[in-house]
């Protein structure tokens, strides 16, 4: 099987976000993305960012335009969703995002009607039902497909990174999981989902979809399902192993990170370096412990199993390859990362609210969706749930 990798700009980004559509009283998550969608159709046909549905009906996504810039990535989608607030905000709903929804059970959701979805549910059952779970995905464009897989490859050492920063799902179903992020957990069960497997060159990569094709696994390689995979319609490394961001200038710090990730392996590979990597073993290890433990998570950080807690690891890399992030004019949202560093990721901003509230999850969700508007900081909700 020939995959075309097609042609996109250098360290271009693109970006999008899964976003939960829940009743602003209640918290409960509601079925109205088709409404919403139906509203926005004509307004936004012509605009760089698109909104669309997802597996779920309580879900939007909304997706940037490529961007030359990170800046220019997130301002398609502080767009995006100011368009959707057109259409939510008379119906009473809400926005939020966060890996999983508090207590939300899946017996409750609707299925998006669509053949590619349907088939999926049909395939994977219980586990494709339980699939409430929401996410980001980062593009960055790569040049040359000759860099993609050892980029790919050289980006996993980085992932429990990336899931540790992001990490936002902590409670399931009403139940406090004790992971960070509950939410990669459940994503891998699906049939081609989880780590990208270890393929040496982009031939590969198509010995491999002509095999999954022809035994019926998947139809192409949109159903790749990877942590990080190539895109292959669009010339980009695709990070998905990331829970959904809880605000947007969080989203705008992990875009940064991906970013200035693959522009600095695409420069060490210019040089005739060869890419940092660790065994598969190591990699689904570090998946593992930043599920878990998120921010507090020591990881291992070469091949030869030496380790660092992830806080730490991550500092030294952005003091190393901040000179990459002036380049590339995301500078500012690279330092993003160590407000949530400093501050905590979702999962345990979650885990604040819950305790003050003696466990109750709907104020959790208020948390959430104060969050994603920009209002009450975290200090001032916990004030008030004080008394």
């Amino acid at each position: 099987m020939t995959v075309p990798f097609a042609t996109s700009a250098r360290s271009t980004v693109g970006l999008e976000w899964e976003l939960m559509l829940a009743d602003g009283g209640t918290g409960d998550l509601v079925p109205r993305a088709p409404e919403v969608l139906e509203a926005l159709e004509e307004t936004t046909a012509l605009e760089r960012f698109t909104v669309t549905g997802e597996l779920l009906t309580n879900t939007v996504e909304v997706t940037s335009g490529v961007g030359g810039t990170v800046a220019a990535a997130v301002d398609d989608i502080a767009d995006a969703i100011k368009a959707v607030r057109t259409a939510t905000n008379p119906l009473g709903i809400e926005l939020l995002c966060a890996g999983s929804h508090p207590f939300a059970q899946w017996y409750d959701q609707q299925v998006t009607d669509k053949t590619r979805y349907n088939t999926l549910i049909e395939r994977t059952q219980w586990w494709g039902r339980n699939m409430m779970i929401w996410g980001i995905h980062v593009h960055v464009g790569v040049e040359d497909v000759n860099k993609v897989f050892p980029i790919i490859h050289a980006l996993s050492v980085y992932l429990p990174h990336l899931q540790a920063l992001s990490a936002s799902s902590p409670f399931w179903a009403g139940d406090r999981t004790g992971y960070a992020s509950n939410r990669a957990l459940v994503f891998q069960q699906l049939p081609t989902a989880g780590l990208p497997w270890p393929l040496a060159d982009w031939a590969e990569f198509e010995h491999y979809l002509d095999g999954m094709v022809r035994t019926g696994v998947m139809a192409d390689a949109t159903e790749v399902r990877w942590d990080i995979r190539p895109a292959p319609r669009w010339g980009t490394i695709e990070v998905r192993a990331c829970d959904g961001m809880s605000t947007l200038p969080e989203l705008a710090a992990v875009a940064a990170l991906v970013q200035v990730l693959v522009e600095h392996f695409s420069r060490e590979l210019d040089e005739g370096r060869e890419l940092p990597v660790i065994p598969p073993w190591f990699v689904r290890e570090n998946k593992w412990r930043a599920a878990r433990y998120g921010l507090d998570a020591r990881v291992i950080v070469d091949a030869a199993g030496a380790q660092a807690p992830v806080r730490e690891h991550l500092r030294e890399t952005m003091e190393r390859l901040a000179d990459i992030a002036v380049e590339l004019k995301c500078a500012r949202e690279f330092a993003g990362l160590e407000t949530t560093l400093t501050q905590g990721a979702s999962y345990a901003r979650q885990l604040m609210v819950a305790d003050a509230a003696d466990g109750d999850l709907r104020e959790v969700v208020q948390h959430l969706i104060r969050e994603f508007r920009a209002g009450p900081t975290l200090r001032e909700h916990l004030a008030e749930l004080a008394g």
